[in-house]
């Protein structure tokens, strides 16, 4: 096959993953999906190798899939065209229970099963014992409570088990709303298998399998490619999470030992010097252990390299069963682990990768998920119903690169910038909220040669009802660092306006109760810069300043800039200052 078939194939496969993806999005019934879009969409071989994900979520799809793919056939080796499986467990390929994944075996006209189709939604509620899908607190799996499906059968057919369906409908707190995400979820999967019979119609199914294995050679050479292109060098790099409930008193430090061979052209990432699996929903996932670690390598690397099954062999990853950022064992409870612990994760990498040399790696992206991200959940006063929903009313957190300023609505490092932020209108219209302010906060910004995300703040309430408000702020206490001596970025906080005005500080990890009257005021993480302030250009910082962002102090003591009264550059009073900061 040349490269001109390569190029069609892999945009006709492309475009059968966003078109499940667009099925998801415009029929999904929870805002977490036709609004923020915390889902993804896959193609897989048939025995689980990744082909495309096109737009999906990074913590979704680089590993796990191919896990999840590969356990429901061991648990299901006769499949037939017209079956689907309901998968979230975190113990067998899931990401964590939230992460409610539809899987299909994609048939030819013999019955032989060729590919695989996945489509995974993140649930407003998954059955939790407290109404958020992350429970940070959770002991245990059983604390956590959520309904986790370990490959289960829920099509035949083509045809709906309804015993499936109504054992979530008894146990999630709005079953109409889950039943449209289901729903949602099938349709994406049944019109990525349908595409793609389409296509087998068109050209093939050995075309397709023929182009997958060199799609696979193709990206690993690309891969390898970049690799040879970076320093070799070994270097461990660390990020540490504030203390929680369930983590000892001053937080949990994450390790990550990782070694470059430019001449082999692999990458290794060793995350087996970390804590013990902790009794706590902050446990990560294998899936999501070594995603984090994957997105590390990726931020560091050219941009170019096709994320698959390909590129990923010249990545090794160690794990260690029962640790943390390892392989979890059962009954520890994995309810948060694409966020928190994998954030950091994949900050140990990109932040080490970052001392091998100029132009590698990535600052710290900051930390989730702050109030304004939430889990909200009450009785609507306007329909007397119970509502559940995650609002992503605010989030910023992009670290900086070597070669760009960050991208400031990134919401954490394992979403990569593709969750939507909630129009204030649409949020406020959909659950019996207000929303008072939201805005950046100025001087926030990780400083750097190029500059980290500024802070978020949204003060927000209800309306005519109490609402509860799950979250898991990380970041107060170690907020996004900066690499090759760039500056960090702002850290996360959170308070209650009580009905008098007054404030009071609220727990970084907590599930509250906001009563009518009162407003919650969510400060996200900013993030960490790239490169020292005084090297960033003058006129950006001139920039920064008019845009409402930077201070004319923070521009003068940080980035030794002075400003003339029309806001310009005071050129000859700069370069003195600069001097004597060098």
């Amino acid at each position: 096959m040349n490269g001109a078939e390569m190029a069609v194939l892999r945009s006709r496969l492309d475009g059968i993953v966003r078109k499940m993806s667009n099925t998801l999005l415009r029929t999904g019934r929870s805002g977490v999906l036709n609004r923020a879009r915390d889902f993804s969409c896959c193609l897989l071989t048939r025995d689980g190798d990744l082909i495309s994900a096109a737009d999906s979520l990074p913590i979704h799809v680089l590993s796990g899939p191919d896990m999840m793919a590969r356990s429901v056939l061991q648990f299901h080796p006769d499949q037939r065209a017209g079956d689907a499986f309901l998968h979230n467990s975190p113990y067998h390929g899931c990401s964590h229970p939230a992460d409610l994944s539809v899987i299909a075996p994609v048939m030819d006209e013999h019955g032989n099963h060729r590919f695989t189709v996945l489509a995974k939604a993140h649930q407003a509620d998954i059955g939790n014992s407290q109404p958020t899908t992350y429970m940070a607190d959770a002991k245990d799996v059983y604390h956590e409570g959520a309904l986790i499906f370990p490959g289960v059968q829920v099509q035949r057919n083509w045809e709906d088990i309804d015993d499936i369906i109504r054992m979530c409908e008894m146990r999630i707190r709005v079953p109409h709303q889950w039943r449209g995400d289901y729903l949602a979820t099938v349709g994406a999967v049944r019109i990525g298998e349908k595409a793609l019979t389409g296509l087998a119609a068109e050209i093939g199914w050995d075309r397709i399998e023929s182009f997958a294995g060199q799609w696979f050679d193709y990206s690993e050479t690309l891969m390898a490619d970049a690799i040879a292109r970076l320093p070799a060098g070994s270097v461990t790099g660390t990020s540490t999470h504030d203390p929680f409930p369930g983590f000892p008193g001053e937080g949990i430090r994450i390790e990550a030992k990782v070694d470059v061979d430019p001449v082999a052209g692999r990458v290794a990432v060793d995350l087996t010097d970390n804590p013990d699996c902790l009794p706590c929903g902050m446990n990560l996932s294998e899936a999501c252990a070594r995603t984090a670690a994957m997105i590390g390598v990726f931020n560091s690397i050219d941009h170019k390299v096709p994320k698959n099954a390909g590129s990923f062999r010249r990545i090794d990853i160690a794990l260690r069963v029962g640790c943390i950022a390892g392989i979890p064992v059962h009954p520890f409870s994995c309810s948060a682990a694409t966020t928190n612990i994998a954030d950091r994760v994949a900050n140990s990498v990109q932040t080490g990768l970052a001392s091998l040399g100029e132009g590698i790696g990535m600052a710290e992206v900051g930390s989730v998920i702050a109030p304004s991200a939430g889990v909200i959940s009450g009785v609507d006063p306007r329909t007397g119903q119970p509502f559940v929903n995650q609002i992503f009313l605010a989030m910023s957190g992009g670290a900086a690169s070597p070669s760009s300023d960050a991208w400031w609505t990134i919401g954490h490092v394992g979403n990569a910038g593709l969750c939507c932020i909630d129009g204030v209108e649409m949020a406020e219209l959909l659950q019996p909220i207000v929303v008072h302010s939201r805005a950046f906060l100025p001087d926030t910004e990780g400083a750097g040669t190029t500059n980290g995300a500024p802070s978020t703040i949204v003060e927000f309430g209800p309306l005519g009802a109490d609402i509860d408000i799950g979250y898991l702020s990380d970041g107060h206490c170690n907020p996004p660092v900066g690499v090759r001596g760039g500056g960090s970025g702002g850290g996360a906080d959170q308070y209650l306006i009580g009905r008098d005005g007054v404030s009071t500080p609220l727990d970084a990890c907590a599930q509250v109760t906001i009563r009518e009257g009162e407003r919650i005021v969510a400060i996200s993480c900013g993030g960490g810069g790239y490169g020292p302030a005084k090297a960033r250009g003058a006129d950006q910082v001139a920039e920064d300043v008019a845009g409402g962002l930077v201070s004319v102090a923070r521009a003068l003591d940080v980035y030794g800039v002075a400003l003339a009264d029309d806001g310009s550059v005071a050129a000859t009073e700069t370069a003195k200052l600069r001097e004597a900061m060098a």
